[in-house]
Formats: C-alpha cells, structure tokens, sequence
C-alpha cells in the first residue's frame, strides 16, 4: 500500500499581505499529478488545511475542487484530513455528510458519548489500497485542546496532566485499531502536535498556549505503529530519530526563514505490517523569495537599483525583503526604496531596520519609574529617553521637529 502524507497547507493565507492564491493552487495542481503518477492509494492531510478558522470562500473553494479532482481522477484514493489547531473543528466536519460518500473522512474534534467519555472508535479508520481491501489502520487524532482530553487530576501541575491525558488518549485509540487489525494489517497513526525535539520554522509558527505544555514526548505514540504522519511544524523532519515518526512540514514557505530548503511530501511504501519504503517528494516553488542582507542604506539602494528581473505576472514575482543598516531613523526610508524598486517586477514584503548595538558602557541604565515619576513626565521626555536607550545617541534636529509638530497637532 502507497501512502503520501502532507500537511499545513494554509489554505487562504496571505504573506505580508500578498494573496497566495496562485501559489496554493500549483501545489494543488502539483499534488494531483503527483497522487496520479506516483499510483497513491492513500492521501493522509495532518491539519492545518486552513489558515484561520473562519476560511474564505475562495480557500474553500480550492480545498474542495481539490477534493473533487482528486477523487475523480482517482476513485478508489482514501483521504482522511484532520484539523489542526488553524482549522475550526466544526466548519471542517460540516461537509462529512457528502465527503464520507465519496470516500473521504474527516475528523476535526474529539467525539463523546452521552456519559462525556471520549469515544475512541470514532478515531479509528480503514484505509483501503485500490482493490477496495483493508490494507491498513488509522489512528485519525485531531489537535487536541484542554476540552478534547479526558478528565485528569486537577492538583497536577498542567504540563504533567497534558502531557498524560494526551498519552492517554492516544493509547485508548491505539488499543482500539489493535483490536480491528487483521495481524498483516499496519497502524498508521495522523496527529497535529508539537513534540518534544521538534525544530521550529522561525517566525511562522504559531505558538500554543498551554503553558508551555504542548512539546509531547515522541513515546505517546507506540511502538506497534508502522508510521507516524505528523502535521504542526513547518520544518519537514524526523523527531525522536527515527525515520518512521515524521513531519512532512508546510508545501508552501510560510516565512523568509525558510528560503533556503526544499519543501516536500513524503510518499511512504507499506508491506507486511510494516513500513517497506520513505522517499521525500520535493514540492516545486511557484514563487521566488529574494532577500537583500543586511547593509548601509546607500548600497542598498544601489543594490536596488541594479536588480534586474524578467518580467513576469503579478502573482508570479518574487517576494522581497530587505534589512538595511542604518546609525538613526530614517524618516524616508520606505519612500526611497519604494522609488529604487520604481518598475522593478518584485513584491516588497518587508523593510527591517537594523541599529548598531550599544557601545560597552553606554548604554543608559533605565530604573523602573515611581508612580510620581510618571506623573511628571511630558511626552517630550519619554521620547527622548527612549529614544537615548535604543540608539545611544540624541535625536537630530529634524526629527524633534517633526515630533514637535506631531505633538502641537494633538488636540
């Protein structure tokens, strides 16, 4: 049996405030021929189909024509989606209905009984290779909340009760798919978490507050499961060291900090109840990411300036983002490299100022007002004050002008 595991697409999302429309719909268009070509039996999606919870009608317009396709070119193709903690559980599983007809499972929440016991089942799926035969099992857990786990000791400290009741869960689940299983059939286990080890994409993850529990350890899952599919983390990698407990990481760059790796899929082999074969699928990059290092504004603009590209449609052009170098602010800066990128075929993504870091022994030392301290303070005060602790050095003159007209416009 074929699997192809991905996950964290972000349908919907826009990148410093540029639609992706376009590059959403060629890793789709990508992942169609791809499901085709490679003769996939099963397609697992490990959450975060959406980029928030409330989708807009033209993300889920792509998700479910992607549906549609691939369940037209492919009959006999399972899919099973669940949600991850961007996706609202609810507006997921709403569909089910027509989706389960046509051979697709979702599982966006943790179902109970009448007796609020978790039911266990409902997280168990067949998956079926292209003769219609049960080849395999999955455990199909959603990103869990506090709510979705079962009840646990209140006095424990909440990262060891987290932690527990979702180990907890994930055996309840596991000892149902053993119990279904046929001895040749494998368990696949899908899961949307942050485990213990995992390295994160630098400033497009989204944080989980939870007290800082939500770093699982790699042990919740057992060592009967033939893989582990994960979705959360945007970097495609292996956790706990072993090759079979993976996330496929995000299709698409969600931030500059992952310009320089290859995006992916991971297409896996399974025989006799176990895994037979991995391979990593690079995923094409529809749109280019440029970045211009850090240095003094002049070369900057020069560098600009001399940036040649070919001409190509707006939802084609690169993205770009510079870090300029400067002693002070810059009250212009965004107008002067605006004009240096004046018919150049990019997107300006971003302009980050960098600052030289305080000179040894200069920086002002900053002791926590009193409550009559603030009330003496003008506004002229707390700007210069900053503005001294940030960059060691006083204002010139244009820009205290330009904050005392800012002031005398207040009403």
């Amino acid at each position: 049996m074929r699997l192809l595991h991905t996950s964290d697409w972000h349908l919907g999302q826009t990148f410093h405030g540029h639609d992706r429309r376009y590059e959403h719909q060629c890793f789709l268009d990508w992942l169609l021929e791809t499901l085709d070509q490679e003769q996939t039996d099963a397609l697992l999606i490990a959450g975060d189909i959406f980029d928030n919870a409330n989708p807009s009608a033209t993300a889920l317009h792509q998700f479910y024509r992607f549906i549609r396709d691939a369940k037209t070119r492919l009959p006999s193709l399972d899919v099973v989606v669940i949600a991850g903690n961007h996706d609202s559980p609810f507006r997921l599983e709403a569909p089910s209905p027509l989706l389960t007809v046509m051979g697709v499972s979702v599982v966006g929440q943790v179902s109970r009984f009448e007796s609020q016991a978790i039911d266990p089942d409902r997280l168990v799926l067949p998956l079926r290779d292209r003769t219609g035969q049960v080849a395999a099992w999955c455990l199909a857990v959603p990103f869990l909340r506090n709510g979705d786990l079962p009840r646990r000791d209140p006095d424990e400290p909440l990262s060891v009760g987290y932690a527990q009741a979702v180990a907890g869960l994930y055996g309840q689940v596991q000892a149902v798919a053993e119990a279904k299983r046929a001895k040749e059939q494998p368990l696949i286990a899908l899961g949307h978490c942050h485990l213990q080890g995992g390295e994160v994409s630098i400033d497009s993850e989204r944080r989980l507050v939870i007290g800082g529990s939500e770093a699982l350890p790699v042990s919740i899952f057992g060592h009967d499961l033939a893989y582990v599919a994960l979705g959360h983390l945007h970097r495609a990698q292996c956790v706990g060291g072993e090759e079979s407990r993976r996330y496929s990481g995000s299709p698409l760059p969600l931030s500059f900090s992952e310009t320089g790796y290859r995006h992916q899929v991971v297409r896996v082999d399974l025989a006799n109840h176990q895994v037979r074969d991995i391979q990593i699928l690079p995923v094409p990059r529809a749109v280019e990411l440029l970045r211009i290092p850090e240095q003094p504004l002049e070369t900057v603009l020069k560098t600009l300036e001399a940036l040649e590209r070919p001409t190509l449609p707006l939802e084609r052009q690169p993205y770009l983002d510079i870090r300029v170098r400067l002693d002070q602010p810059e009250p212009g800066l965004r107008h002067r490299i605006e004009t240096a990128l004046q018919g150049k075929p990019v997107r300006l993504t971003r302009i980050e100022p960098r600052y030289p870091a305080h000179p040894a022994g200069k920086t002002e030392a900053v002791s926590a007002p009193t409550l009559e301290d603030i009330g003496r303070l003008e506004p002229r005060d707390v700007f210069m004050r900053l503005y001294r602790q940030r960059y060691s050095s006083e204002p010139d003159d244009a820009l205290c002008t330009a904050f005392n007209e800012l002031l005398e416009s207040l009403p």
